[in-house]
Order: C-alpha cells, then sequence, then structure tokens
C-alpha cells in the first residue's frame, strides 16, 4: 500500500508578507513545495493532499496544483474557520474575533476523510530534502492501516534555524530511539545583533533557555496510520472546551503526536536527518532559498524542470 502526503499549506504567512505556500524560487517558476511534492512521489508516495484557504484556490492552481496534478494523483481541500465546529461553537469563536486558523490539528482533520491509508505530513513553506521522503515513505508502506506505532523524522536544531529572525521549533526528547515528548519553543533564534551571534536561545514561559545546536527538533515531518486520528479528534474536542474564545490559541500537531505516548495508545519511532534545512518564514528568506534550490539544480540533485509540461 502507498502512503499518502498531506501537505499543510493553509497557512497566513504573517511574518513572511505573503502567500509563501506558492511563491517562485525554482528556475522554471516552481515553488518550494514542487520540490518536497516531487521527493515525495519519488520516494513511493501514491498521492498528495493539499491542505489550503479558499482565498488562494485560484493562485494555488495556477501557480502550484495544476502543473503537480498532471504528474501525480493530487487534490486539496480546504480548512475553514468554521470547520469542525458546531453552531454553538461558531457563536463562541465570532466572538473572539479570530483571524488566524485553528492550527495543524485542524488542519489535518478537515483532510480526514480523503485519507485511507498511512500517511505523512509536512509543511508547505519547509525544504526536508529527499532522505526524510525515503525513509518515511519506506516505513509507511510496511505497516498496516491499524498500527500504533508511528513515525517522526527529526532535525537537527542547528540545521534549522534562520538568521533573519526566530523560528518555533518542537524540541524532540528521545529514549530507546522512541519520541518521549516534544516541546514546543515558538521563539528560538540566534543570539547577537540582527541574529550574528553563534549561541541559540529560546524564550520559553517567561525563561530563557539556551542550546547547544544538536538537539533533534520536529519539522512536523510526521508519519502517521489512520489509527492516529482517534487522538487527533480527542484532543480537538479538548482543545475546543477551553480555547474557542481565544483569539491565538492553535491546536498544534507536534503536542497531539506527543499525546498519543501520554496515553499510552501508541509509540512514535525517531528517525533523523543531516539534510539541512530551508525555508520561507521571512522575506528575506526567498533569496536564501532560491539560492539553494539553482546550487542542487546545477549539481544535478533535481533535474531542471521537475514536471511535464
Amino acid at each position: 500500500m502507498k502512503p499518502t502526503l498531506l501537505v499543510l499549506a493553509a497557512g497566513m504567512g504573517s511574518r513572511y508578507g505573503g502567500v509563501k505556500q506558492i511563491d517562485s524560487v525554482g528556475r522554471n517558476g516552481e515553488c518550494l513545495l514542487d520540490f518536497s511534492t516531487f521527493d515525495a512521489k519519488r520516494a513511493g508516495f501514491g498521492k498528495v493532499v493539499f491542505i489550503i484557504r479558499k482565498d488562494i484556490e485560484d493562485d494555488f492552481r495556477e501557480r502550484l496544483f495544476d502543473r503537480v496534478a498532471k504528474n501525480f494523483d493530487a487534490e486539496y481541500v480546504f480548512q475553514t474557520p468554521d470547520a469542525l465546529l458546531t453552531d454553538e461553537e461558531k457563536k463562541i469563536a465570532e466572538k473572539a474575533d479570530r483571524k488566524k486558523p485553528w492550527g495543524t490539528i485542524h488542519a489535518v482533520l478537515c483532510a480526514k476523510e480523503r485519507i485511507h491509508e498511512p500517511f505523512a505530513v509536512i509543511n508547505a513553506d519547509d525544504y526536508y530534502g529527499r532522505n526524510g521522503f525515503e525513509t518515511l515513505g519506506k516505513y509507511l508502506s510496511s505497516i498496516p492501516n491499524d498500527c500504533t506505532e508511528h513515525a517522526m523524522v527529526g532535525y537537527v536544531l542547528g540545521k534549522t534555524m534562520s538568521r533573519n529572525g526566530s523560528v518555533s521549533r518542537g524540541v524532540a526528547y528521545t529514549e530507546n530511539g522512541y519520541l518521549n515528548k516534544i516541546v514546543e519553543n515558538t521563539k528560538i533564534y540566534y543570539t547577537g545583533e540582527n541574529f550574528s551571534g553563534d549561541e541559540i536561545e529560546s524564550e520559553l514561559d517567561g525563561k530563557i533557555y539556551k542550546f547547544t545546536g544538536n538537539e533533534t527538533v520536529s519539522m512536523n515531518l510526521f508519519g502517521f496510520t489512520p489509527k492516529a486520528f482517534e487522538r487527533f479528534e480527542k484532543y480537538w474536542e479538548d482543545f475546543k472546551k477551553t480555547s474557542l474564545a481565544l483569539p491565538k490559541a492553535e491546536a498544534l500537531l507536534p503536542v497531539a503526536a506527543s499525546d498519543i505516548i501520554k496515553n499510552g495508545e501508541g509509540k512514535i519511532k525517531v528517525f533523523t536527518s543531516d539534510e539541512s534545512w530551508f525555508g520561507m518564514t521571512y522575506p528575506a528568506d526567498k533569496e536564501i532559498v532560491k539560492a539553494a534550490i539553482e546550487e542542487k539544480i546545477s549539481s544535478g540533485y533535481y533535474p531542471e524542470r521537475l514536471w511535464e509540461k
């Protein structure tokens, strides 16, 4: 059974200042997501499901989807503010004047009806490298739908940082090759003026924590079987009870994944990748990403044209 790739592409891009999911970075107008989708197809994934916002549908089709769909089994679903809410819950959320989406768990659950096999989850604006997809593709192809041993590919913190500002990273703590817990650090950054220093710090719960850069972090490259939806739905229901009236609260995938372990409902096997991350978090990141992609094309890592027209 070939696994499915589930792409989280409904983010607002508030720090980037635009729809970074479909911004061009390749020689022929490809966006960063083209390269991840291409790598997943080569790694044996059978289809891709994109989760997007309704307001970007036309641009999404023109700049990415129609091209990919000619070469890969592809579809998309919408993450809308009122999805998975009762009428009463919608009223509570409206009073909060919420502008942000409900987070990555909400996005994943919006696509639940399209997923019938083991699946990987990625962010649309992160570059993961071929190794991560090959590792997860091989593992997910080997397990049944009711398997409770899920997976993630972790990255080295120092290879996932930006010199243009702080980043959000889930620091993964492991034991005997399995995930113990993930601690979400929403503001990790290089010290020094203009983030030019060598030390890495995190502001968390009013305290400053220092990191070596060798820690394993989650970049939302997870692999799950459909069994995981049971925990995700429980997590979402609990989230709604406490957070609907909060304008910035988000239901986060790494937190729900950690809850699988905490509640004794399964394990998460941790693979590691030594690939260097790059992504579209800040406007200044675009030129860095373009240069990195160009280098990979010039070296033959990617063909000059990814897809057939």
